[in-house]
């Protein structure tokens, strides 16, 4: 009977421990960390960021981000912000985010990969930028994602085949970029409108599946 009510203790302490406030705290540490780093590479003529203090406790204070009840990231709201600069792979850390609204920015330079890890995202909103490189075959990953908005952009390369694994994606827009290759016929894009690929010159029309390969013209 002591060595099972000690067990019981045990397994007690080891809860507790988990959900102590060090714990809860430790996180926010980690997610404010992530979201400071985000600062440091944007410009911010506007001043929406000056509450992002890195000094407190937790990010959820800070205007623009949204947290649940466990104080855990849920949400970035950064559209239309005047923001420039770029993306960085700390985003990834954000293991509990479901919405990262950039949209209507000058954001520049690339996608990071690290996105794929976000496990919980729901919405990618990076449209109206100034967006490079290619869109990562890391976000092939996101089982959660629901909403790709990528237009007007300057992104290049082929669209990755990764995403269509991804079941709960309704909408993918990454139009008005400079895409090549052909569009995706399986899965979500099955449903996706030829008008969401439209201005990138150099996509060559939905695939023919076992007829032509998707790289030509890359």
């Amino acid at each position: 009977m002591a060595l099972a009510a000690a067990a019981a203790a045990a397994a007690l302490f080891v809860a507790a421990a988990v959900l102590s406030p060090a714990s809860v705290a430790s996180a926010s540490n980690s997610e404010g960390d992530a979201l400071y780093a985000l600062r440091s590479a944007l410009a911010d003529p506007r001043g929406v960021l000056q509450s992002w203090d890195p000094t407190l406790v937790s990010p959820c204070t800070w205007f623009h981000i949204t947290c649940n009840r466990d104080n855990r990231v849920t949400r970035v709201d950064l559209g239309n912000s005047n923001l420039s600069g770029h993306l960085v792979p700390e985003l990834g850390h954000l293991e509990h985010l479901q919405y990262l609204e950039l949209y209507k920015n000058n954001i520049q330079g690339t996608i990071p990969a690290e996105l794929g890890n976000l496990n919980s995202l729901i919405s990618l909103d990076l449209y109206n930028n100034n967006i490079t490189g290619t869109i990562p075959k890391e976000l092939g990953k996101l089982r959660s994602l629901v909403f790709l908005r990528l237009k007007d952009n300057h992104l290049t390369g082929l669209i990755p085949r990764e995403l269509k694994n991804i079941s709960s994606l309704k909408v993918i827009d990454v139009s008005n970029n400079d895409l090549c290759g052909t569009i995706p016929t399986t899965g979500p894009f099955e449903h996706i409108p030829l008008s969401n690929f439209e201005n990138n010159p150099r996509l060559e029309g939905p695939e023919l599946q076992g007829l032509a390969a998707y790289d030509t013209n890359c």
